[in-house]
């Protein structure tokens, strides 16, 4: 039976997820909701056929011909439009971060629970073809021991009103290694700085450590190139993604780095190898798409959710851990001025 389901928020992912639950033959897209009278306009005109605009995001979460709603407001709404969907019986597909704190995630999880609701984040990422192929590749254990992982997401704005780019970038990133490591950071160190808006740092700097492995991400809406890139390092294979490379978009080195046991050694000298390069090749398809027929599959029964509530908690705690760390940072910086 087709998935009754509606659309908050209309403005720039809004778009994507109205697109794509038309085009599925899981769904029937009932309604569409923003408070931009502009933006309702446009989703009007670009859906090709008749579809319920209203102003007011909780007039779909009270109507009655809804089954999901797909959340996709400013960050600050998430938490009061979902538990308010959550209530009213209705499964939840909501954007990056789930919410503003641990506690209301906590919070929206046991409603879903007692709900007997389906509750999703829409971290689209882990259905991209890369991060498939980079599960399997370190599932399959032809990375060796994971050494580090060194991620880069950065360009120029879109400056955010209400979070700051700790909150607004690292959550895709948080969220795919969370999907690879399977553990949450034993301790997390930020840093960074605010250049244009004195209360939201545009620029962060996080290292994680998730047992022997380092993980640091640069986070930037001050650059003058976007980049999407990250590094696994692993003590038998090396793994680069680089996300905005239409045509390999992976490459694992068949490169390491080894030691000789202490018994058998005086000074620590490595033993560098290099071989050949290979790129994969990654299935074209889009992810969101993925990720929509995974929200319907779970609604159904039929999949246990890979991005579900307990994954958006954990990322919403990792933020806040990063937060404090970062909030610390910026004290120290600004008594040294």
């Amino acid at each position: 039976m087709s998935i009754r389901v509606a659309v908050a928020g209309l403005g720039y992912w809004g778009p994507n997820l109205v697109r794509n639950f038309s085009a599925s033959s899981s769904y029937t897209l009932v309604a569409a909701a923003d408070r931009s009278e502009s933006a309702r306009r446009a989703a009007g005109a670009n859906i090709g056929r008749p579809l319920r605009i209203v102003e007011d995001a909780e007039e779909l979460i009270r109507s009655p011909d809804i089954d999901a709603i797909a959340i996709a407001t400013p960050v600050s709404t998430h938490y009061k439009l979902a538990a308010m969907a959550l209530d009213a019986g209705k499964h939840v597909l909501v954007e990056k971060p789930m919410c503003t704190s641990s506690l209301e995630a906590e919070d929206l999880t046991a409603r879903a629970r007692r709900a007997g609701r389906a509750l999703m984040v829409d971290h689209t990422y882990l259905f991209t073809g890369a991060v498939q192929a980079i599960k399997s590749t370190i599932s399959s254990g032809q990375l060796g021991k994971i050494c580090y992982i060194d991620g880069m997401r950065v360009n120029l704005g879109l400056f955010q009103p209400d979070v700051n780019v700790l909150w607004d970038l690292a959550p895709h990133d948080l969220a795919i290694l969370d999907h690879l490591l399977g553990m949450d950071p034993q301790h997390v160190e930020a840093s960074g700085y605010c250049h244009v808006n004195p209360d939201l740092p545009d620029i962060v700097y996080l290292t994680m450590y998730f047992g022997q492995a380092v993980c640091h991400l640069n986070l930037s809406w001050m650059s003058p190139v976007k980049v999407r890139r990250m590094v696994i390092g692993g003590n038998e294979r090396m793994l680069v993604w680089d996300d905005l490379n239409p045509d390999e978009k992976l490459k694992v080195y068949n490169s390491g780095i080894s030691f000789q046991p202490p018994s058998e050694r005086s000074i620590i000298v490595p033993d560098y190898r290099t071989g050949d390069v290979f790129s994969p090749r990654l299935p074209r398809h889009e992810p969101l798409a993925a990720a929509v027929e995974h929200f319907a599959r779970v609604i159904r029964g039929e999949e246990q959710p890979i991005m579900g509530a307990d994954m958006g908690l954990r990322v919403v705690r990792t933020l806040e851990r990063a937060q404090q760390a970062l909030d610390a940072s910026l004290r120290r910086v600004a008594a040294a001025q």
